[in-house]
């Protein structure tokens, strides 16, 4: 097995099981994002303002903050399950990738999916989830040919439905 050390401990113990994550609130009347249990993946975005979102519209939702994430890692914002089964709320790029560079504000595109019912966003409504995870950097390989598996070419379905 290869030895697949990325380096992505960034000066973090080996043994850390969190990631220190600055955050600029830029509204102070919000909570910062939080998990809602122990053991969650995703923190709760909350909206910074109101917003109706019609039948099949979109919108660019504000979140009211800035964050830094650290160099190795990337935040990944995705939808909230009960939102999407119950009223369709769902996220246009999903997941929504923040690199660790990026200093602006978090703006999440919601879409809402249903086709005759709005969808009403108050400002501090949880509407997103944000997940931090370590992206190594990637040295690429150019090849001739790559090595055969099973499944070979096979995808969009080829395993069954």
């Amino acid at each position: 097995m290869a030895n697949l050390d990325y380096g992505c401990n960034f000066g973090y113990p080996a043994d850390a099981t969190s990631v220190k994550l600055k955050v600029q609130r830029l509204n102070t009347d919000l909570p910062l994002p939080e998990y809602a249990n122990i053991g969650d993946a995703g923190m709760d975005l909350r909206a910074c303002e109101d917003i109706v979102l019609q039948p099949l519209q979109r919108a660019l939702v504000a979140t009211g903050l800035k964050v830094a994430i650290p160099e190795g890692y990337a935040g990944f914002v995705l939808p909230r399950s009960g939102l999407a089964a119950k009223q369709g709320l769902s996220l246009v790029n999903s997941p929504g990738l923040i690199d660790s560079h990026y200093r602006g504000e978090l703006k999440v595109i919601a879409i809402n999916t249903d086709v005759s019912v709005p969808i009403t966003i108050a400002k501090g409504d949880r509407f997103a989830q944000m997940v931090i995870l370590p992206v190594p950097q990637v040295e690429l390989l150019e090849v001739t040919s790559l090595d055969e598996t099973e499944r070979g070419e096979g995808g969009f379905g080829s395993t069954g439905i």
